[in-house]
C-alpha cells in the first residue's frame, strides 16, 4: 500500500513560468542528482525558463533564495540542498535553519503583491547512501519531486488569487 498522496502536479503546466533552482555546492554529487531531477521535470512540463544559482551551502540558501524572490523575475524558485548526519549537532541547527528560513521566505513571496511559490529540495539524511538513493533522478528522485511541489503551488497561488480589488467589490 502507498504512503503518498497522488501527485495531481503531475498533470499541470510550466509553460511560459519561469523557475529559479537554488542550489548548493555542498555535497556536490548529491546536489547535481537534485538539479538533474528538478531540470527535468519543469522542462517536461514547458517552463520557459530554468536559471540556475548557486550558494555554498545550506545555510545559505535562505539568502539566495530571498534575493531571487525580491527581483521578482521568477515564478518559482526550488530550493535545493543535501545535510548529511554527523558525530556533531552542526547537521541539527543547519536543518532547523534552512527550514526556518526558507518556510519565512515561502509566507513572504506567497502573500506579496506578485505571489511566488517556494519549494523545500533540502535532502536530511543520516548516510551519504541514503542520500544518494533519494537525489537519484532514476530512483527517489526529491529534485524532480520538489519541483513539481513549486509548480503545484504555483497554481495554487494563482487560483487563490482575487479576481478584483477589495474595494470594487465594495470590502475594505
Amino acid at each position: 500500500m502507498s504512503t503518498h498522496a497522488p501527485r495531481p502536479e503531475a498533470a499541470l503546466s510550466a509553460k511560459g513560468m519561469r523557475f529559479a533552482l537554488c542550489a548548493t555546492r555542498w555535497n556536490v554529487e548529491i546536489v547535481e542528482q537534485l538539479l538533474a531531477g528538478a531540470r527535468k521535470a519543469l522542462e517536461e512540463r514547458g517552463a520557459e525558463e530554468i536559471r540556475v544559482l548557486r550558494c555554498a551551502g545550506v545555510f545559505e540558501l535562505g539568502p539566495l533564495a530571498a534575493r531571487v524572490a525580491r527581483a521578482g523575475e521568477v515564478d518559482g524558485i526550488v530550493a535545493l540542498g543535501c545535510l548529511i548526519r554527523g558525530e556533531t549537532d552542526h547537521y541539527s541547527v543547519l536543518a532547523a535553519e534552512v527550514t526556518r528560513a526558507l518556510g519565512a521566505l515561502a509566507m513572504e513571496a506567497a502573500t506579496s503583491p506578485r505571489a511566488l511559490a517556494v519549494a523545500f529540495g533540502v535532502l536530511t539524511c543520516e548516510t551519504a547512501a541514503q542520500a544518494l538513493e533519494r537525489a537519484d533522478p532514476g530512483q527517489l528522485d526529491k529534485g524532480g519531486e520538489a519541483a513539481l511541489a513549486c509548480l503545484d503551488q504555483v497554481h495554487a497561488l494563482r487560483r487563490a488569487e482575487p479576481s478584483e480589488p477589495a474595494a470594487r467589490r465594495g470590502g475594505g
